[in-house]
């Protein structure tokens, strides 16, 4: 009779739960990838033991020279931001906008609170004229002081979320059409070819005028500035969907467009069960295009147009020409830049999750 060793038994335990931690490892990877995180699968690796030499390679080329470039990158904006002068003194470095970072930070607290005093003390005195019966003279009061830093974010996130999905639920129709017809395409390239390269600047002043003469009221649902931006938003950023879509249907492959007609789908079974999972790689593509078109055509409508956001908060800085002004717009400047690619990293998440690819 042979003997059980414990330790063999202990060693094929060990290597089972290193099989399994490697594997929940793998699975992850993915996701790692889509939220910009893929150095983290190497020094996962490494912990769990799996060739600590060649991980941490991966793991320099992944995180190490990134982050040795931006160390580059701010020590040489340091050197050289304080030996440019201009109108408004010299150049700012990574201190003064970081400093003035913190402030825009502080100040947005501050107006918080200012205004959470605001509306109490307006709750407080309606409730005592409901106390003293005059109910009728109860009004809704708004807090009239300037929107924070982080209130002209959220303004501008909303607005460009908002001319996205309007540009979405446009272009993603016409381009299955487009796609699916011969003739809808020859009708459409025309309209695309010209429409396309138009700035934003040249749509903003008619998209005023007629939203001006159109939405008479001032207290509709939406401000006139919010759906002058939106709108900005959507005629420029519906083009890369719609191209994609189109490009991505007429690309299917033809057996299963014949077997769809074997079949005798109807339209719209061969929409859903056909040509969106095979085309849902492109039209992604084309979505995360045309959101990043987006965002950058929301800042240049809200400095032009003054319209509450982000870009309003830049142009204002510039006509403030206080000491502190540039790096405030430099703070702007590298918030636009993280929000773009925070969108690019959702839209890219979202398209993981219905397309399962593991691509970057």
């Amino acid at each position: 009779m042979t003997a059980v060793d414990p330790n063999a038994i202990e060693a094929e335990h060990r290597e089972a739960r290193r099989a399994q931690w490697f594997t929940r490892i793998n699975k992850a990877d993915a996701w790692l990838r889509v939220l910009g995180l893929a150095w983290l699968t190497p020094v996962l690796r490494a912990a769990a033991g799996d060739n600590p030499r060649a991980q941490a390679s991966e793991i320099w080329k992944l995180l190490g020279v990134p982050l040795l470039a931006m160390a580059g990158f701010l020590t040489l904006w340091a050197v050289l931001a304080p030996q440019v002068q201009t109108s408004l003194g010299a150049v700012p470095g990574p201190a003064q906008v970081w400093s003035e970072a913190v402030g825009l930070h502080e100040d947005a607290v501050r107006t918080g609170e200012r205004r959470a005093q605001f509306e109490t003390m307006v709750d407080q005195r309606n409730q005592q004229l409901i106390e003293a019966g005059r109910a009728d003279e109860v009004q809704a009061v708004g807090f009239t002081g300037a929107p924070s830093y982080y209130q002209q974010i959220r303004t501008s996130i909303v607005t460009v979320f908002f001319g996205f999905l309007i540009a979405t639920a446009i272009a993603v129709p016409l381009g299955i059409l487009a796609g699916l017809s011969q003739t809808a395409n020859a009708a459409l390239n025309p309209i695309i070819q010209i429409f396309k390269p138009v700035s934003p600047l040249a749509w903003l002043p008619i998209v005023t005028m007629i939203v001006s003469a159109v939405y008479a009221t001032n207290d509709g649902l939406f401000a006139k500035s919010f759906l002058v931006s939106a709108i900005t938003v959507t005629l420029c950023s519906l083009w890369p969907t719609l191209i994609n879509t189109s490009l991505g249907v007429a690309s299917i492959d033809k057996d299963l467009v014949n077997v769809s007609r074997v079949l005798k789908m109807t339209t719209r079974t061969k929409i859903t069960k056909l040509v969106l999972p095979s085309a849902m790689p492109l039209i992604f593509t084309g979505l995360r295009l045309s959101l990043g078109v987006g965002w950058m055509v929301l800042i240049a409508a809200e400095m032009l147009a003054q319209n509450p956001g982000l870009g309003k908060f830049v142009w204002d800085e510039f006509q403030n020409g206080s000491s502190s002004s540039l790096a405030r717009i430099m703070v702007a400047v590298f918030t636009i830049g993280i929000i773009g690619f925070l969108l690019d990293r959702l839209m890219f998440a979202i398209q993981a999750a219905f397309t399962f690819t593991n691509q970057r």
